[in-house]
């Protein structure tokens, strides 16, 4: 996604409003009041919500919009499904986020860099001895001929997709429907997909990462950046370094320590009330791709995806950006150090390398220069649409966007359920209607 910016004044615009109320880790409904008040701070942003909604673009819309320790503005509008009766959207809503499960699996493997279990640059051989040898196409889009990789895939390329591992929402031709064929698709759409996926896919976390082995690389490890499973991978590389399942790691070293309380692998049967229905979009009609009731994320995965598997809330989505914002504290709970926070949010690309490659199916708007660090991308400098240098984030494929920037301690998250990522351009638009909130209320 493009690294979204909110300007300095959005701490003045939510100072000048007053908000009352503190975010709270446990699921609450949002008080119409406290709705009311940030939908005051936040006219333009609100005004584009409500038009999304009553012009048919989508049923529902959530954004998390934070400056410093003021409490969270949430501005919510419709509701989770097109199904008469469904519960309107709100702070504690469930929707897949995706992609953006990308950041939290980063944040976790810059934990072990912290405790000194994992090192940016050790060779991912060292965890899976499987990818000493790999091998890397020669012709990608035509062949799977392939010659032996000159440079050895490490811990930092594997976090920043330049590891030359492939994606089959990216990859064409032969190299894509080898993914495909050995089921290294890590990612869960509906259940009917699914069915077909789950035959193919490897059962464990540790057994996807050495089939993942086993196939060429797309292109020489540390040449490019390229979207990938490659933080799918580091998630195996968490497991074993770590010596605790992958979901275990991250429930107990960042979700409880957090507060994050409805961030889920697999949504509890009692909890579907609380979960959007995902649409797909043929052009400007939409469908049901997974309904709530029926969804997906109602049972549980081959194994948790650490690139794509995770559903959460708005409320606990922006937690996880406080702390980040915070250099790795919240409510006075420590998960990480501040300079652990700076060395991920910072450009960790291997050097001469930049983040150029946009891709609709990434859900990503590269605009300048950009970096990439654990996870998610870095602006380099300032630019266009409120871009702001130092702001790290990334966003979902179901349309979910999120971003921080720690040096002007200001974040926001975007909660919607449809495919493509970027059919109405809200990573356009909602940052541009935040800084005419903030130009208004700095006056």
């Amino acid at each position: 996604m493009k690294a979204f910016g909110i300007t300095a004044a959005l701490a003045t615009a939510l100072t000048a409003a007053a908000l009352h109320g503190q975010a709270r880790p446990a699921p609450q409904p949002a008080p119409a009041a406290a709705n009311d008040t940030a939908r005051r701070a936040l006219p333009n942003t609100a005004a584009l919500f409500d038009g999304l909604v009553r012009e048919g673009k989508m049923p529902g819309i959530v954004g998390a919009f934070g400056a410093g320790d003021l409490p969270t503005a949430f501005v919510s509008a419709g509701k989770l499904s097109d199904d008469p009766g469904a519960a309107p959207a709100g702070p504690d809503s469930l929707w897949r986020i995706y992609s953006m499960t990308k950041p939290i699996t980063g944040m976790a493997a810059m934990m072990l860099v912290e405790d000194g279990k994992i090192g940016l640059d050790d060779p991912l051989s060292k965890y899976f001895p499987s990818f000493a040898q790999m091998r890397v196409l020669t012709s990608p889009e035509t062949s799977l001929d392939s010659v032996p990789a000159k440079t050895p895939i490490t811990i930092r390329m594997l976090m920043t997709h330049s590891a030359g591992l492939g994606y089959s929402i990216i990859q064409k031709g032969p190299i894509a429907r080898e993914y495909e064929r050995l089921g290294l698709v890590p990612a869960a759409l509906n259940p009917q997909v699914e069915n077909a996926m789950r035959a193919a896919r490897p059962k464990t976390l540790a057994a996807f990462a050495e089939r993942v082995a086993t196939v060429p690389l797309v292109y020489e490890p540390g040449s490019r950046w390229s979207y990938s499973i490659g933080l799918d991978v580091l998630g195996a590389v968490i497991e074993k370094a770590s010596g605790m399942p992958f979901d275990r790691f991250l429930q107990t070293r960042m979700f409880d320590p957090l507060g994050m309380r409805s961030t889920y692998w697999t949504v509890p049967a009692g909890e579907v009330k609380r979960l959007a229905t995902n649409y797909a979009f043929v052009g400007d009609q939409r469908s049901p791709i997974d309904p709530a009731a029926t969804s997906v994320f109602l049972q549980p995965p081959s194994f948790p995806y650490g690139g794509a598997g995770l559903v959460s809330t708005a409320r606990d989505y922006d937690r996880f950006l406080h702390m980040i914002q915070n250099g790795g504290e919240l409510d006075a709970v420590r998960v990480m150090k501040s300079e652990t926070v700076a060395l991920a949010t910072s450009n960790l690309l291997p050097p001469g390398l930049f983040f150029t490659d946009v891709n609709p199916s990434s859900g990503a708007t590269a605009m300048g220069r950009m970096g990439y660090g654990a996870g998610g991308s870095v602006a380099l400098e300032d630019g266009p649409n409120g871009r702001v240098k130092g702001t790290y984030g990334w966003g979902g494929a179901a349309g979910t966007i999120a971003w921080v920037n720690p040096q002007r301690r200001t974040r926001g998250t975007v909660m919607v359920q449809f495919f493509p990522a970027e059919k109405w351009g809200l990573r356009q638009s909602v940052p541009a209607a935040l800084a005419k909130d903030a130009a208004r209320l700095a006056r």
